[in-house]
């Protein structure tokens, strides 16, 4: 069942999910410390996350699935958000660079249909970044936070289901040790917790984060069922190549 949006704009308003930001925020910078003029992509509720890494993208667009609802973003200017069905994106092929799942994957009613939808539109080398609930985590069994409801994942249950659908799975970090409470004793000491839990218990983690790059060989294709479905979506981006990988920002 996907969580509520305005229950997930009411989390990251309250000071737990403030902390939440900001632990996820850092187990991100390592994997994605810039995204230089790049067109990304955040698919679920990537509001605070996108601020972070929106300012250094050519163009940063958040699509929210049906379900869940969907917020104005930003607050000002020309809108960037859309709200979507998760199996049929409104994109064509080969069009994105960076793609953020957070809110999503865990509450996706066929997982790989989403998968198979963000590899069609993940230009060749293109970069997606998954974060689910981690099922040995104590957030994944409180359900006051978004991460306390949808499928929680295991680190080499999500590796198998990217590589399944024709990601590698390239690197990975960790987030949220610090125990889902709200008192205000609790929420002192996060931010000491969640440091000292980086160090000494990383498989305790409440959130996986996973980096995985798109595959491209022979064979792998969009199956014929979905490509016949796809001609009706009119294309709102035209298909663009990866950036460089390793490319620095002037």
């Amino acid at each position: 069942m996907n969580a509520d949006i305005v229950d997930i704009r009411d989390f990251y308003a309250s000071p737990l999910g403030g902390l939440a930001s900001r632990a996820l925020g850092a187990a991100l910078r390592p994997l994605w410390p810039f995204v230089p003029d790049e067109r990304l992509l955040g698919i679920g509720y990537p509001l605070p996350y996108l601020e972070r890494f929106g300012p250094d993208a050519e163009r940063a667009l958040a699509f929210m699935p049906a379900q869940q609802g969907a917020l104005r973003w930003p607050a000002r200017g020309a809108s960037q958000t859309a709200l979507v069905g998760l199996d049929c994106l409104p994109l064509g092929d080969a069009c994105l660079d960076r793609i953020l799942l957070v809110h999503a994957l865990e509450f996706a009613e066929h997982p790989q249909e989403l998968l198979s939808e963000v590899w069609r539109v993940l230009a060749p080398g293109g970069r997606l970044v998954v974060v689910v609930p981690n099922r040995r985590g104590l957030w994944a069994r409180f359900d006051h936070t978004p991460f306390g409801s949808g499928r929680p994942y295991s680190r080499g249950q999500l590796a198998r289901l990217l590589k399944d659908a024709a990601f590698a799975p390239s690197a990975w970090s960790d987030a949220l040790f610090f125990p889902p409470f709200r008192r205000g004793g609790f929420l002192r000491l996060a931010s000491a917790v969640e440091r000292t839990g980086r160090r000494l218990w990383p498989a305790f983690s409440g959130l996986v984060v996973m980096e995985a790059l798109k595959l491209v060989s022979r064979g792998l294709a969009v199956p014929a069922a979905k490509r016949e479905r796809l001609r009706i979506v009119k294309p709102v981006l035209v298909p663009q190549g990866a950036s460089a990988l390793n490319r620095k920002p002037s």
